[in-house]
């Protein structure tokens, strides 16, 4: 889903009376004294700066749950070695992973426990929506199309059954947070890859709800930059055991996990 947007208008040249005007405006916010020194121009805009941004920084820290100084203290962690390992991370992640006591990554793990329930049920709200707009304007399409067949495990040889074409192959299951993590890590780093479902049960449903929950577009699955599979047994048939999810790549004839 793509948001319009306008280009940035250029900016236009100030003209000498506009100057004037602004420093007219200094001159009177000084009480029409002589000339404001450095100092004082840097403290007037500083002033204003404040002004214009506290409110926001405030108003930012109360919809994560935390407090100015949190706020505070999350920006100063995400400008050291935090903000270069997790670039992008969020306020409560970023504060609990880098936590200064047992009870501080308590409280910051619930508050993200809450923050993600109220992410999901919004997000599967209006993917309902969507999906009945979907479905009254494209009455003949899936949102989500399935890439292949279920095919039944025991039919399948014990060996891998998957092109070696470069791209990345992982394997998730239901109920599975590691798995859904996985798959959001692989799409912030824009990469393109097979997902196939275990134990699917050739339950075309069950996987599109699940790439919902992961954060799979539509268009991603349209473009084949994702494809979207049943298992089919391939994972058995990789022999290559562990727990999932798995992300595996063919290097030198040979699948090995990533």
């Amino acid at each position: 889903m793509y948001i319009p947007f306008s280009a940035p208008k250029k900016p236009s040249s100030t003209s000498p009376s506009r100057c004037i005007a602004s420093w007219a405006a200094l001159l009177f916010a000084f009480g029409c004294q002589a000339a404001p020194t450095t100092s004082a121009i840097s403290t007037y805009h500083s002033e204003i700066q404040n002004t214009t941004q506290g409110p926001n920084q405030t108003e930012l820290a109360r919809e994560w749950g935390l407090t100015p100084q949190e706020w505070t203290r999350y920006q100063t962690v995400m400008q050291g070695p935090r903000g270069l390992y997790s670039p992008g991370l969020d306020p409560l992640a970023a504060l609990g992973i880098e936590a200064q006591s047992a009870e501080e990554r308590r409280r910051y793990a619930e508050l993200q426990v809450h923050a993600e329930r109220q992410r999901v049920d919004k997000e599967l709200a209006y993917q309902w929506a969507y999906d009945q707009a979907f479905a009254r304007l494209y009455p003949n399409e899936k949102v989500i199309q399935i890439s292949s067949n279920p095919t039944s495990p025991a039919s399948l040889p014990l060996q891998p059954s998957l092109k070696g074409d470069g791209r990345l192959a992982i394997f998730v299951q239901d109920n599975c947070t590691a798995c859904i993590a996985r798959i959001r890590e692989l799409l912030g780093q824009k990469q393109s890859f097979d997902v196939y479902f275990v134990d699917s049960q050739g339950d075309d449903e069950k996987i599109r709800h699940w790439a919902i929950l992961a954060g799979v577009e539509p268009t991603s699955v349209r473009n084949r930059q994702i494809t979207l599979n049943h298992d089919g047994g391939r994972w058995l048939g990789l022999g290559l055991g562990g727990e999932l999810p798995a992300v595996v790549r063919e290097v030198n004839g040979q699948w090995q996990r990533q």
